[in-house]
């Protein structure tokens, strides 16, 4: 075993696979779109008849969602490649520095609005002590919120893998 590697076993080989970087994308699709299938699931259901509370959800409950979909789509917009560039590969100086703090304010984006909805979740259902199926509009939130957090991620990783199985044609 070489003394470089990071880890003790290697990586199996469906990870390196030509349909890894299209399952990832797929898999972060599915877990975007159930993050929000929760919310608005939850939001439906406080508008509707069978809601036996005064509690509805409100712009204060989506503030945390919209702040995590903004943070998804910063930090995807940066490329892997960015974040060790010099000023001899792109055009202008530290390109580094500032695709690094433009990832950091991404991820800022993403952890305040997840942190957002526990505070709503802690301070609108809680702390009030409503039953379950008012409190489930709270939780519904936050697993909202961490779903597109786990989404971005997965995205971001497997967006930015080294694909050998296709051409980069450079002139």
């Amino acid at each position: 075993m070489s003394g470089h590697k990071v880890f003790r076993f290697p990586l199996p080989e469906w990870v390196n696979g030509p349909n890894t970087r299209t399952a990832g994308v797929y898999l972060a699709g599915a877990l975007f779109s159930l993050g929000f299938f929760f919310f608005i699931d939850a939001s439906t259901y406080s508008h509707s008849a069978k809601n036996g509370s005064n509690v509805h959800i409100k712009f204060v409950d989506w503030i945390p969602g919209i702040c995590s979909a903004l943070g998804m789509l910063v930090i995807n917009s940066i490329e892997k490649t960015r974040l060790s560039a010099d000023s001899y590969s792109y055009s202008g100086t530290g390109v580094a520095w500032k695709a690094r703090l433009v990832l950091f304010l991404g991820f800022a984006l993403m952890a305040g609005g997840l942190a957002g909805s526990v505070a709503v979740l802690v301070l609108k259902y809680i702390v009030p002590e409503y039953p379950f199926p008012t409190l489930y509009f709270g939780v519904a939130n936050v697993i909202a919120n961490g779903l597109i957090m786990l989404s971005s991620v997965v995205l971001w990783v497997s967006q930015n893998m080294e694909d050998d199985y296709t051409y980069n044609l450079a002139l």
